[in-house]
């Protein structure tokens, strides 16, 4: 086989990983907008029509996640190395699934998605997606190293800021007289969920980091 030739195999087959990658990213941004809308929807049906546009997303971003598992099963030759392709993935995958899981729970439960506290949480999340998207979608090149860095710092930052809205949720809960323990179980549950979402996007960002500190 001619040397370009030879070449040009393996710069298709890394195409092949950030192309996903990238679908993947974009399908998460996707799904954290529409729950960012969920959370200022207050028509009963017109929320399960959110849900149900987050199904479908979801199901495609599982399609896309196994895609990336089905090559990294046939290529020897990957962009990085296989165990982050794998973690990577994985990440972003449970990201999407509690992106659903959290917005399928809230119209199971009937919970009001507009409260402050929900509205909050999807709020990072947006903004999470966004940076691990920016970061993602650099590890083609990775010629903006800052832009990577300044991303996964923002990423942590998020998530943290997530873990006190949680507990600040959480301590609301557990002190009004008004709710009693069905509606705690209930929006306990949406939190954790909706509080996991960042936690897998900081899974991602460390990833991210630790290809860079390999590749760099």
């Amino acid at each position: 086989m001619p040397l370009q030739s030879f070449l040009r195999s393996f710069l298709s087959k890394d195409k092949i990983f950030y192309d996903l990658f990238e679908q993947v990213v974009h399908e998460v941004n996707a799904m954290a907008e529409v729950l960012k809308q969920l959370s200022h929807e207050t028509a009963y049906e017109q929320q399960v029509k959110l849900v149900s546009v987050l199904r479908d997303k979801e199901k495609a971003n599982d399609v896309l996640v196994a895609n990336i598992f089905t090559e990294l099963g046939k290529n020897f030759i990957t962009p990085f190395d296989r165990e982050d392709i794998h973690a990577l993935a994985t990440a972003l995958d449970d990201i999407s699934d509690n992106i659903f899981t959290a917005a399928k729970k809230i119209t199971l439960y009937k919970v009001d998605p507009t409260e402050s506290e929900f509205q909050k949480m999807s709020e990072l999340i947006c903004d999470c997606c966004i940076h691990v998207s920016k970061a993602v979608i650099e590890l083609k090149n990775m010629q903006n190293m800052r832009m990577m860095t300044d991303a996964i710092a923002i990423i942590k930052e998020i998530e943290s800021q997530s873990d006190d809205v949680f507990d600040g949720a959480l301590q609301y809960l557990y002190n009004s007289p008004e709710v009693d323990a069905k509606e705690l179980i209930k929006r306990r549950e949406i939190y954790s969920k909706l509080e996991s979402v960042t936690d897998k996007c900081e899974d991602a960002a460390n990833v991210v980091e630790s290809i860079i500190v390999k590749y760099a």
